[in-house]
């Protein structure tokens, strides 16, 4: 039941009718129970352990070190043409639809969704069931059914390390350009100068001045 190419570790612990195919490799402390079928070319680092009545197709890997720098909890989805940055968080269920792009640092609440074409910015924050059908921009946070940007993701750019003088100038950004009755242009020419100082507000305004979609106020 286990392929001559196959290496078990001695430290692993495989029910005897367990079936590993070629060059699969299965390390110390695996436990795998009666019944279960394992692909060829897997790897299966302990410790970890699998019941019975599994299958597990070739190439996958499991208990190993994450490939990538990002989190996609339980049956959250990417559709087509996505693009996904790095550190990213997709609680569960979070989904997006074709086309979205999602920038570096940014974290989905459980059952969030996210319309085609949409643009969600480096370390934004959308809340837990939000329906996100315009772009948000970099450093804020939004939430609801439609989502809005209700504000700068303060607690997570302390997190991130970003100084009270950064943040402040983050919020004035966001006040300028989201909740001010003035013009885009008005706005966008008194931000210049901390645009030049802080290169998070150039972020944050040029997410603004290109959006395609719009952003959710």
């Amino acid at each position: 039941m286990i392929h001559p190419s196959a290496i078990i570790d001695t430290d692993a612990h495989i029910a005897d009718d367990v079936e590993i195919g070629a060059y699969s490799i299965i390390g110390a402390g695996v436990e795998i129970a009666a019944g279960t079928v394992v692909g060829p070319h897997v790897v299966i680092q302990g410790p970890t352990r699998i019941g019975s009545e599994n299958r597990i197709f070739q190439f996958s890997s499991i208990g190993e070190a994450p490939q990538d720098d990002n989190l996609f909890m339980a049956y959250s989805h990417v559709a087509h043409d996505c693009i996904v940055g790095n550190h990213t968080i997709f609680a569960n269920a979070a989904s997006l639809g074709g086309h979205v792009e999602v920038d570096d640092f940014a974290i989905l609440g459980g059952f969030t969704t996210v319309h085609q074409f949409t643009h969600i910015g480096s370390k934004a924050f959308c809340g837990q069931g939000s329906v996100v059908t315009q772009d948000i921009p970099p450093f804020s946070t939004a939430a609801g059914n439609r989502a809005r940007v209700i504000g700068i993701n303060k607690e997570g750019l302390k997190r991130q390390g970003f100084s009270p003088e950064l943040i402040r100038a983050l919020h004035k950004s966001f006040r300028e350009l989201l909740k001010s009755s003035g013009s885009k242009a008005q706005a966008f020419e008194k931000l210049e100068p901390l645009c030049d100082k802080f290169p998070e507000v150039r972020e944050f305004v040029d997410f603004v001045r290109n959006s395609k979609r719009g952003i959710a106020r």
